[in-house]
């Protein structure tokens, strides 16, 4: 299993909003040549799928691939240097749901085409929007190769675990408040593709409390939080004697740049580090 790293804050909110919804039709006989990105998944996208060098700006916390933190920065996730981009001049803005819509608004008035992304549920959700962003860019066909690449490997992945024992499991994706991926998010299908029981699927929200967590038990913590709020957490989880991951060492810390922003390859990735977590030896 490769060694596991932390992130940067803003990740804990925004895996919670990635998909594609367009908001105006983009002429396929017309590709943009001038992309900002708003998001770090939109950003890795755009390099998996080669056009790295119509990328022209994107966000601070886009840093996969390495080679993102070299473009012009506009600013964050949410908040948006609405003149840098304007002076820019991009063909195409590739916002988030968590941008601010004003922002949007005033850059879509001063007549720049903005295509927001909005929430992903789940492993098809991720498929659906990369072919969708794959063809606005002109990339449709390499896009539908690397779907059917991730497809075809998780097939493989499921058939390679069948059978094994299905360990309960809690993903932590922050402290404060502690908060749980449930079955309404993409997180869900990395546990449950890899063999897991995800012991808050059904929950309404992501809120959680450690006495909820104890009274589930889980075989298996994976925690995916902010900076060196991670390694506290483990040794807070390790302190509850009766907690079954903590009796048998079973915590771990993943990175969360790399779960929380997935492209259809990068989920293949992750969902091997699941698997060897949670069926170590497999």
């Amino acid at each position: 299993m490769r060694k596991y790293g932390l992130f940067v804050p803003i990740f804990f909110v925004v895996f919670m909003f990635q998909g594609i919804f367009v908001d105006d039709v983009y002429a396929s006989e017309n590709y943009p040549k001038r992309i900002i990105s708003l998001g770090p998944s939109i950003t890795k996208a755009l390099y998996l799928l080669g056009v790295q060098d119509e990328l022209i700006a994107d966000t601070i916390y886009c840093i996969d691939p390495p080679e993102a933190k070299k473009k012009e920065k506009i600013g964050t996730v949410v908040e948006v240097n609405i003149e840098k981009v304007f002076n820019l001049k991009p063909d195409l803005v590739l916002a988030t749901s968590l941008t601010n819509p004003k922002a949007k608004e005033k850059l879509k008035n001063l007549g720049v085409k903005v295509i927001t992304f909005t929430t992903l549920k789940d492993f098809n959700d991720i498929c659906k929007q990369f072919l969708e962003l794959g063809r606005l860019i002109g990339k449709e066909d390499e896009a539908r190769e690397i779907v059917k690449s991730a497809e075809n490997k998780i097939v493989l992945i499921k058939e390679k675990i069948n059978g094994l024992h299905k360990p309960k499991v809690f993903v932590q994706m922050g402290t404060r408040p502690l908060f749980a991926a449930t079955g309404r998010s993409f997180i869900n299908d990395y546990i449950e593709f890899s063999g897991g029981i995800n012991i808050a699927k059904d929950a309404r929200e992501g809120i959680y409390s450690r006495e909820q967590i104890l009274k589930e038990n889980p075989d298996v913590i994976i925690i995916t939080t902010m900076g060196m709020a991670a390694d506290e957490e483990k040794k807070i989880w390790r302190k509850y004697g009766t907690l079954s991951a903590a009796i048998s060492g079973r915590i771990y810390v993943l990175d969360t740049e790399e779960v929380t922003s997935p492209t259809p390859q990068s989920f293949v990735t992750t969902l091997k580090d699941f698997v060897c977590i949670l069926h170590p030896g497999e």
